[in-house]
């Protein structure tokens, strides 16, 4: 874990690129889903690879403020819970990082089941229990709504 958590100028120069980078993507580059008013956000995907390249600082970072920005640009101000949560993905997907040796060019079979458990556990803790819980706090939302 040591060196994990480190900021350098790395980490803020991948930050500010990587959030300019989310907020586009989150606004202009979707998948739609057979589910009506929903789509994939292709920006998860490329928090999770910047959160494998520079750390769960700079994946956290990228993702939350690059939310932040597109719901700013887009709705007039941000869904705090939700933006939050991006945050709290981007965090997450930052632990690739250390369990993996993609920095030295190397993405084994392994380090892509690693990754991809990583993933899966950030998507978990970040929609299924931050982003309910905090539109239940913030927001002042009904359980039943967010369950």
């Amino acid at each position: 874990m040591k060196g994990l958590f480190k900021v350098t100028t790395r980490t803020i120069v991948a930050a500010g690129i990587g959030a300019a980078l989310f907020a586009l993507l989150f606004m202009y580059v979707k998948v739609p889903s057979p589910v009506p008013e929903t789509s994939f956000q292709t920006a998860y995907g490329l928090s999770a690879f910047f959160g494998a390249l520079f750390g769960p600082i700079a994946a956290a970072l990228m993702s939350f403020i690059g939310h932040a920005l597109s719901d700013a640009v887009q709705y007039g101000s941000p869904w705090w819970s939700w933006v939050i949560a991006s945050g709290v993905s981007g965090f997450i997907y930052g632990f690739a990082f250390k369990r993996s040796k993609v920095e030295e060019g190397v993405f084994t079979w392994k380090d892509i089941l690693t990754f991809n458990v990583i993933q899966i556990i950030g998507n978990i803790i970040a929609w299924i229990i931050v982003a309910p819980v905090l539109d239940i706090l913030i927001y002042a939302e009904p359980v039943n709504l967010v369950f």
